[in-house]
């Protein structure tokens, strides 16, 4: 199949490579030193154990018009980027296309087929303008939570950590033929891509995660494990955890794990920067909206008290302005 990836980043580029290495058509649409690195090189994957390879037969370009109608489109990039690129990703769409969104948090096209009072409510958290859900009709898109943890090593060399799950599903739970069709080619490439019958939940259970130790972390400097085995951030932890999961019982959600085997996990993992902590500590714009606004907006629009979420929003939402205003980046270094 011919699949466009927007975006070359830890994700995009596992999923680009990986596709690619099992035969697909990719083209990853990029710019500046991936677009060269790509097109000069193809795309190296290092696996987890080391094993290193090279996807020599992608393409790359920074136009849209120039890669042509795909069968499926990627969109790989994180969700405060897409509007963006929202002008320009219909350049791809043909009549069968399918869009597969990759971003973490609440997404755009979450109240669509959603059914109830909030049916085909705009998140403005993730699309303030509606551009992106007017460019990119929620009709095409096929949802995915993504579980890998990879690294964009270099530009066009990504390393991966671990993990291969990409649950994907329709936004209206069916077991559609384009939905087979996406997780089949998944499979193919080495992924495990289950259908579910319900995409809302498994992204619900993901961000439970993200939109607590994310900003805690990125305003705390520290760990994961920092956080669950220091009571008082483990007891905020669990405490905006229960606000949320207020939330999205109200939206008809249930979560398959507990809240205490969901920071137990958080825990194993270790001494693990958040990529919210990450981009702080680089100078980057952190992902905010989606993974803690979000959740602030529909914590409004179910009347839902949530104290502990907003006074860490409120933060975090200050820290990324003053990294903006002051063009700085904020990391802990060792005093001599």
């Amino acid at each position: 199949m011919k699949i466009a990836v927007i975006g070359a980043g830890a994700i995009g580029g596992l999923v680009g490579a990986k596709l690619a290495l099992a035969g697909e058509d990719v083209t990853f649409i990029v710019r500046g030193a991936n677009l060269d690195a790509i097109a000069t090189h193809g795309f190296k994957l290092i696996a987890a154990d080391g094993e290193e390879q090279v996807a020599r037969n992608v393409k790359a370009t920074d136009r849209y018009d120039q890669a042509g109608v795909q069968d499926i489109v990627i969109l790989a990039m994180k969700a405060h980027q897409v509007e963006a690129v929202a002008n320009e990703v219909p350049k791809l769409f043909g009549p069968e296309t399918v869009v597969v969104t990759m971003q973490n948090g609440i997404p755009y096209w979450y109240f669509h087929k959603h059914g109830g009072p909030l049916e085909g409510t705009t998140v403005k958290s993730v699309d303030p303008h509606g551009v992106v859900g007017a460019k990119i009709p929620a009709d095409r898109v096929i949802g995915c939570v993504v579980y890998p943890a990879s690294e964009l090593v270099a530009p066009g060399v990504v390393k991966h950590i671990e993990g291969d799950r990409f649950p994907v599903g329709e936004l209206d739970g069916t077991s559609s033929e384009r939905v087979n069709r996406v997780a089949a080619c998944f499979a193919n490439a080495g992924f495990k891509a289950p259908v579910l019958d319900n995409i809302r939940a498994e992204i619900w259970l993901k961000l439970w995660g993200n939109l607590t130790f994310n900003p805690i972390s990125s305003l705390a400097h520290s760990t994961l494990v920092d956080i669950c085995q220091y009571p008082p951030s483990r007891d905020l932890a669990a405490a905006m955890m229960r606000e949320a999961q207020a939330v999205a019982h109200k939206l008809g959600i249930e979560f398959r794990v507990s809240l205490e085997k969901r920071i137990a996990g958080a825990e194993k993992v270790g001494k693990h920067k958040t990529s919210m902590l990450q981009d702080v500590e680089a100078g980057r714009a952190p992902e905010i909206d989606a993974l803690v606004g979000a959740v602030v907006e529909l914590a409004r629009l179910t009347d839902t008290p949530t104290p502990h979420i907003d006074t860490v929003y409120s933060l975090v939402k200050l820290l990324a302005r003053t990294m903006e205003d002051q063009r700085g980046r904020v990391r802990l270094h060792e005093m001599a």
